[in-house]
């Protein structure tokens, strides 16, 4: 007997029956696609199931933006069988050729891939998944057409939700959905085709929070496909868990008010409360109905128009208008001066119209009353005492010097970059330092007289609203801030942790009591600029300002905080082609504190006034010096 022969005979079998195993394996599993489509037909048996998004609620409590039941008409073109395209196209109320296109979209929509081993492109479309055929079907169209799907097999219907807002108000906030991208759904595996996802605002920062934790069901099918049991009596299932609920710092109230107030006007109104940085309200005009960016159907139709409307109501104003702040700079002008000690709040100098234009006042005597007057001059004489202090013999270093001191002041009232906030599509403004001039006029060539416009509030100086309404808190908090945001806790959370943490100014605290006084006497005394602005019942503390526009009328703006004692709310208006600060932007701030304070306004005749005015088309007329 030959046993070493049948010895390797045997491993000759063994080698060439493993060879023959590993060649079908290599041919399932790379050569032949139709092996990977079986596997994703398998993976169709785990079924996601997507949770309704997180609702959101104003500081009151109030539902600002919630979730309405929708339907989608889904189909599995493996499941389609005798198919009448016409009796189809009458259920659904389209013509055949709509419904024979519509396959042929969802098909496109699916793209292609070119396959790594055969070279050749393959369509990414696959029969044995679930399309949605007809999206947002309204619960009284769905319920025409449900009950006659049993004569089109492979079609089914699928219950969702979009996006309701309850009030009119804060579009520029919220933001939109929109359905995800082929490119969103490669990258982030929680999405699959038809889901939606934040495009803007709120909706948007918050995407990865609202949008909830999927839930996962197993099901057994039979030979034809339908599903009869969970798998394994559902120990596998995972329950989808719906976003956590975002309690935002807005009053929506508040917010549709100041949006009554705003119309047939261009430019914002900011709110904040001074204690916690929460934005009260940010009213961007124009502006529109979130409602009306709900749904492919109303985006298709509506979003375009949005976008060539002149008014520009996608235009984020608040956040993204880089405007000269005016006269309302001259409170941090007046602020640094007294940390310098350049000035003294018993400071007075001459208003010499010679300097600077000026409107009719007596000479200021003392600081409180140089901001109340708004005096051009005083202040071009306070901000030369901070750059030119005489620390170097070149007046052109000591410019360079001192205005790189001023830049590191002003830059600590978080002004010439962005904030860290949950606001989307701000930007930093402008606050010029040494090298920006350099740029323009060359090294040791320029002195205060050539940067003495930003004195004012003017030149190269650049504030967005936003801005200018945390400078209204600041120094209501007397030199401290939390950076301005809108959500003030996810959940049972608490906001994010740099809405936390407090921002201190490099100016002393004591130095914001004859500021403050003299903003009262802006809206009190004899010879303010802001008399509009007062409101009965509460000590209001603002500043008028004049923003030079070199392509119209000036714009008119407003800073303020109330009341006095106890700063509850802090507010930039800021109308555009309106001239004189006090003349439209103060008491359109005077309406909206007290709303918020008082929740009613009194003043009704104040109310009307504004409500009625359209200053769209206001026509250039000769200007005047005023703060």
């Amino acid at each position: 007997m030959n046993l070493d022969g049948r010895k390797y005979v045997i491993l000759v079998f063994f080698i060439l029956v493993g060879s023959i195993y590993l060649i079908r394996l290599f041919f399932m599993q790379v050569v032949d696609d139709s092996w990977k489509l079986r596997a994703q037909e398998i993976a169709e048996k785990r079924i996601e199931i997507t949770p309704p998004r997180g609702i959101v609620f104003d500081r009151r409590n109030k539902k600002v933006v919630t979730n309405r039941s929708y339907y989608n008409l889904m189909m599995k073109q493996e499941n389609i069988r005798d198919f009448d395209t016409l009796e189809f196209a009458k259920l659904v109320g389209w013509t055949k050729q709509e419904v024979k296109d519509r396959f042929y979209q969802i098909k496109k929509g699916e793209g292609k891939y070119r396959n790594p081993n055969t070279g050749k492109l393959q369509d990414n479309y696959q029969p044995q998944r679930a399309y949605p055929f007809i999206k947002e079907l309204t619960i009284d169209e769905i319920t025409r057409i449900a009950p006659h799907l049993e004569k089109f097999p492979g079609f089914y219907e699928d219950l969702t939700s979009m996006r309701s807002y309850p009030f009119s108000g804060g579009a520029n906030i919220f933001g939109y959905l929109n359905e995800v991208s082929k490119e969103e759904v490669d990258e982030d595996r929680f999405y699959r085709g038809g889901d939606q996802v934040g495009r803007a605002g709120i909706e948007r920062f918050y995407e990865k929070e609202l949008r909830g934790q999927k839930g996962i069901k197993y099901i057994v099918t039979s030979a034809l496909n339908n599903a009869i049991e969970s798998y394994a009596g559902g120990k596998y299932d995972t329950l989808a868990e719906q976003g956590p609920a975002l309690h935002l710092g807005l009053d929506i109230q508040l917010q549709v008010y100041g949006e009554k107030l705003m119309q047939n006007k261009r430019g914002c109104i900011v709110a904040i409360e001074p204690k916690t940085g929460e934005i009260l309200a940010l009213v961007s005009a124009p502006s529109f109905d979130p409602n009306i960016l709900v749904g492919r159907r109303n985006i298709g139709r509506n979003y375009p128009k949005l976008l060539l409307d002149e008014g520009k109501p996608l235009y984020p104003r608040p956040l993204a208008a880089e405007y000269p702040p005016g006269s309302i700079f001259k409170l941090l002008q007046s602020l640094i001066g007294l940390q310098e000690g350049v000035i003294t709040p018993e400071s007075g100098f001459p208003c010499t119209k010679s300097m600077v234009g000026c409107h009719n006042h007596p000479n200021a005597t003392n600081l409180p009353d140089g901001i109340k007057h708004s005096c051009n001059p005083y202040f071009y004489y306070v901000m030369r005492r901070i750059i030119q202090q005489g620390k170097k013999r070149s007046v052109f270093a000591d410019a360079e010097l001192g205005l790189n001191e001023w830049y590191d002041y002003v830059m600590s009232f978080g002004l010439g970059s962005q904030f860290e906030t949950d606001v989307t599509g701000m930007r930093s403004g402008l606050i010029p330092n040494s090298a920006y001039y350099d740029k323009w006029y060359g090294h040791n060539t320029w002195a205060f007289s050539t940067i003495r416009s930003i004195s004012i509030g003017q030149g190269e100086v650049k504030v967005t609203p936003l801005q200018m309404a945390n400078i209204a808190a600041i120094i209501a908090n007397k030199g401290w801030y939390y950076t301005p945001h809108f959500v003030r806790s996810i959940g049972n959370k608490g906001p994010l942790p740099q809405f936390k943490k407090i921002h201190r100014t490099k100016v002393d605290a004591v130095n914001f009591d004859p500021i403050i006084e003299g903003m009262r006497r802006a809206v009190y005394e004899p010879g303010g600029t802001a008399k509009k602005a007062q409101v009965e019942g509460m000590t209001v503390c603002g500043k008028t300002g004049t923003a030079q526009n070199p392509h119209g009328e000036d714009h008119s703006v407003f800073i303020a905080f109330a009341p006095m004692e106890n700063p509850k709310i802090a507010i930039a208006v800021f109308i555009e082609n309106a001239g004189f600060g006090g003349v439209w932007a103060a008491p359109t701030a005077s309406l909206m504190m007290e709303k918020y304070i008082h929740r009613k306004v009194k003043d009704k005749a104040k109310e009307q006034m504004i409500v009625n005015a359209n200053l769209l088309n206001i026509k250039a007329r000769p200007k005047k010096k005023k703060g």
